[in-house]
C-alpha cells in the first residue's frame, strides 16, 4: 500500500516522549526579564520555549492555518519586532523575501539563522518546472534546496544547540538552565526518533506521494521516497496529473494527505479518480513533538491494506 500526502489540520495529538518541563530558576532568583525573542514558524516557537524556559518570551509571525511560503509580515509585527532581543529564522522563502525589512525594523536585535550549517536536501518534485514560480534557495549548482528542516529530529538536534548558543550569547547567567533545559530537549529528541523509527519498520511500500513537498527530510531520515504533486507553487499539468494518477493506483494509494494552507485542488481530483480519502495534516503545529507522531500514526494508518481489495 503506498502513501499519498501533502499537509493540513492539527491531528490528534499522542506521544511517547517526555513531557518534562524545561528547567527554570530557583524560586528563591530575582525576577528575571524574559528576552523577547521573534521566530518565524510555530515548530521554532516549541523549540525555543523547551530551551529558555521562563527566560523567553517568543512571538512567532506565521500563525495556526497560514501558509508560510508567501507570508508577509502585518504592520503590527514589524512594530513589535522593534523591541526584540534577537530574530531566529529557519531558512524558509519569506526571510529571504522580507529579511531586509524584518532587520530595519530592529537594528539592534541579534539574527540568527538555524538552518546554517544544516546539510539541505534537494526539493524533490515528481515532475520538472520552469522558472516562472517563486523561488527558493539554490546550491552552488543551481538546484532547489528544502527548507523544512524542522520535520526531521536529527536536524532539529543541530537546530537546538544553535539557539542554546545565542541565548547564553544573550543571558550568560542563564548558562545552566539553558544547558540543563537543552540536554534535556536532545534526550526528548532521540526517544522521539526512535519511537518513529519503531513505528514506521512494519512498512512494505515505502513511497509516498505529497501535495506540497515537506517531507523530504523526513523521507530520508526514515529510509521513505517522497513524490509530490505540487512544487514551487506550480500545480500538474493534464498530462502530469494523468500520470500521478496512474502512479497512485500502481502503488494502491487509498488516502491523499493535504495541507490547508493550499489550493488542494488538484489532491482532490486524484482522490475522486483513485477513490481516496482525503487526510489533513500540519506541518506548523504548534506542538511539535505530538504532532511528529501524530503525523506519524496517520503515515502508518495509510499503508495499510484495504480490506476490500
Amino acid at each position: 500500500m503506498g502513501l499519498l500526502f501533502g499537509c493540513g489540520a492539527d491531528p490528534a495529538t499522542q506521544t511517547e516522549t517526555s513531557t518534562s518541563s524545561p528547567v527554570t530558576p530557583e524560586a528563591t532568583t530575582p525576577q528575571q526579564e524574559p528576552l523577547k525573542i521573534t521566530v518565524s514558524v510555530l515548530p521554532q516557537q516549541y523549540f525555543v520555549e523547551k530551551i529558555g524556559g521562563d527566560r523567553v518570551q517568543v512571538s512567532t509571525l506565521v500563525g495556526p492555518g497560514i501558509e508560510a511560503e508567501n507570508y508577509e509580515p502585518k504592520p503590527q509585527q514589524l512594530k513589535d519586532l522593534s523591541e526584540a532581543d534577537a530574530y531566529i529564522g529557519i531558512g524558509i522563502f519569506f526571510e529571504e523575501v522580507w529579511g531586509d525589512r524584518l532587520r530595519s525594523a530592529n537594528r539592534e536585535m541579534t539574527w540568527l539563522d538555524t538552518a546554517e550549517g544544516i546539510e539541505k536536501l534537494p526539493l524533490a518534485d515528481h515532475h520538472h518546472h520552469g522558472d516562472d514560480g517563486h523561488s527558493h534557495s539554490h546550491d552552488h549548482e543551481g538546484e532547489l534546496l528544502d527548507p523544512h528542516i524542522w520535520l526531521s529530529p536529527q536536524r532539529v538536534k543541530q537546530q537546538a544547540e544553535s539557539i542554546y548558543q545565542l541565548l547564553v550569547q544573550l543571558d550568560p547567567d542563564g548558562e545552566t538552565i539553558y544547558a540543563d533545559n537543552l540536554n534535556q530537549f536532545l534526550g526528548e529528541l532521540d526517544q522521539l526518533d526512535q519511537t518513529i523509527r519503531e513505528r514506521l519498520a512494519p512498512l512494505e511500500n515505502r513511497t509516498f506521494l505529497v501535495f506540497h513537498p515537506a517531507w523530504g527530510y523526513f523521507a530520508a531520515d526514515y529510509d521513505l521516497e517522497q513524490i509530490s504533486i505540487e512544487v514551487e507553487g506550480q500545480e500538474p499539468s493534464a498530462a502530469e496529473l494523468a500520470q500521478l494518477v496512474q502512479t497512485a493506483k500502481e502503488k494502491q494509494i487509498r488516502t491523499i494527505f493535504v495541507q490547508y494552507q493550499f489550493n488542494v485542488q488538484a489532491a482532490e481530483a486524484i482522490a475522486q479518480e483513485i477513490n481516496a480519502e482525503v487526510v489533513p495534516l500540519d506541518p506548523l503545529a504548534p506542538n511539535w513533538s505530538e504532532n511528529m507522531l501524530a503525523m506519524t500514526d496517520e503515515f502508518v494508518q495509510a499503508s495499510r491494506p484495504n480490506p476490500t481489495e
